[in-house]
């Protein structure tokens, strides 16, 4: 058994990642591809691949994925039933960079006006709960000379750590007539607990407001009576009343005697 140092077992994995990227992206393009993850276990290596319309990409009764993963098993010399493929849907087509820019790209190749394109992809970002959007399109647009036209909306950031964590991004060609365009869909998560819509941690910047406590009424002072019931109030009317009764009682009380 040859042994293999860890630089060029980093290296190996980088290669092989690229190269199953590449060609799962050639061949299912038109199914919505977003992604793949590889997971090496002791008894054989999964590659779990996301995409959207995973129906397509099972084929009929499988038949398509049992074709892919013989290629990937023959490319790469695996052995019989060590490599295994699985589709993985989508949760959030809206937040996902890549099958953005897939429906871009085939909304330009069907003809559709640019403009019209970027903004309707736009939208359904942000209806998705994206916290912002960006989509660049750039090449001969109209004209014989190449421009670029950028389209945003909601907020977006550009540098640090927090934008390798909130930024996905993604970057497609398409063939036109007139020449290729490029084009670039960056989309901003938000924060999220469940870690499925987005991180789970937050802006180093991000400020929060703590609710103050319910502040609690303050009474008129009083003495602290604690054994003694309160009486209610007289008022005067009846209070001379009871005095009247009192004095005649006490002169019957007096004429008896």
């Amino acid at each position: 058994m040859t042994t293999i140092s860890k630089k060029r077992k980093f290296v190996a994995d980088g290669v092989f990642f690229a190269e199953i990227n590449e060609f799962f992206a050639h061949q299912l393009a038109e199914d919505g591809y977003s992604g793949v993850e590889v997971r090496v276990t002791p008894a054989r290596t999964e590659i779990i691949v996301r995409a959207t319309h995973t129906q397509e990409v099972l084929g009929e009764k499988g038949r398509r994925i049992r074709e892919l993963t013989s290629l990937i098993q023959k490319r790469f010399k695996f052995g019989e039933n060590t490599v295994e493929l699985y589709a993985e849907r989508v949760q959030n087509r809206g937040l996902c960079a890549v099958a953005q820019c897939e429906s871009l790209r085939y909304k330009l190749l069907a003809g559709l006006a640019v403009r019209r394109a970027c903004y309707g992809v736009l939208r359904f970002i942000m209806e998705s709960g994206a916290k912002g959007c960006e989509v660049v399109v750039s090449g001969k647009l109209r004209a014989a000379r190449a421009k670029s036209m950028k389209f945003t909306d909601g907020f977006m950031i550009h540098s640090g750590q927090p934008a390798n964590d909130f930024i996905d991004s993604a970057v497609r060609h398409v063939l036109l007539r007139q020449g290729v365009l490029g084009i670039k869909v960056k989309i901003m998560l938000g924060t999220d607990p469940t870690g499925k819509a987005g991180p789970i941690m937050t802006l180093p910047d991000a400020v929060t407001i703590i609710e103050p406590k319910p502040e609690e009424p303050v009474y008129e002072p009083r003495s602290e009576e604690i054994g003694k019931p309160q009486v209610a109030p007289v008022e005067p009317s009846q209070n001379l009343e009871g005095y009247q009764q009192q004095e005649d009682e006490v002169q019957i009380q007096q004429a008896q005697y």
